[in-house]
């Protein structure tokens, strides 16, 4: 489908779980050294084209992990990732707080909207936002490539979204992650370099 198909006010920047608590020194993931480089670079990475779609009258919607506080405030976390990250505390990824907001160099976002799994579609309420914005299109960047933004990235496919993976504007914990899962991708949705949607944007 050609760049000009959809309107850029029906277009979307879906950041998946840039956050502080993933991405910040003194988040969660931070604190506990779960991080990598390509990782860390990416809000600046994509911030160009954040601001831009944002002029031209498109969408910055940001997905959120979240982890729901339940009795006690103690967060309720699925045994998987329990297992896979030990460290996770009582108020990581609480909503309303500082770690679980997006990055500042993304901000302003037009909608946050708050996710419980890797798919930001499972039982959240995106799809509904979507609608309500009006938005058929969707650039997809975040993390982590093989977990939250590859789950998706499908989930939109299936939604009969237009969908745009960013493939430099996604990570995972290892390149090697990243690229395979990239590849997976392929036949699911277009894959586009950050620099090339700028450029359809900005001649749109």
């Amino acid at each position: 489908m050609s760049a000009t198909a959809i309107p850029i006010e029906r277009t979307a920047l879906l950041v998946c779980d840039l956050q502080n608590d993933f991405l910040h020194p003194e988040g969660a993931y931070g604190r506990a050294g779960q991080t990598a480089p390509e990782i860390v670079a990416l809000p600046e990475r994509v911030k160009p084209l954040a601001d831009l779609l944002r002029s031209r009258g498109g969408w910055v919607i940001s997905t959120n992990f979240t982890l729901v506080p339940g009795r006690g405030g103690d967060p309720m976390i699925s045994p998987h990732l329990k297992t896979l990250r030990p460290f996770l505390a009582k108020g990581d990824f609480q909503p309303g707080s500082w770690g679980h907001r997006t990055v500042d160099p993304l901000q302003p976002v037009d909608v946050e909207v708050e996710k419980i799994a890797y798919s930001a579609f499972y039982m959240s309420r995106l799809e509904w936002v979507l609608a309500k914005c009006g938005v058929e299109r969707l650039l997809v960047c975040g993390i982590v490539t093989n977990g939250g933004v590859a789950s998706t990235v499908r989930d939109a496919h299936v939604r009969d979204f237009d969908t745009v993976l960013l493939e430099d504007g996604c990570a995972a914990f290892s390149p090697e992650l990243h690229e395979v899962s990239v590849a997976g991708l392929r036949p699911v949705c277009r894959v586009a370099t950050v620099a090339t949607m700028l450029e359809e944007v900005a001649n749109s």
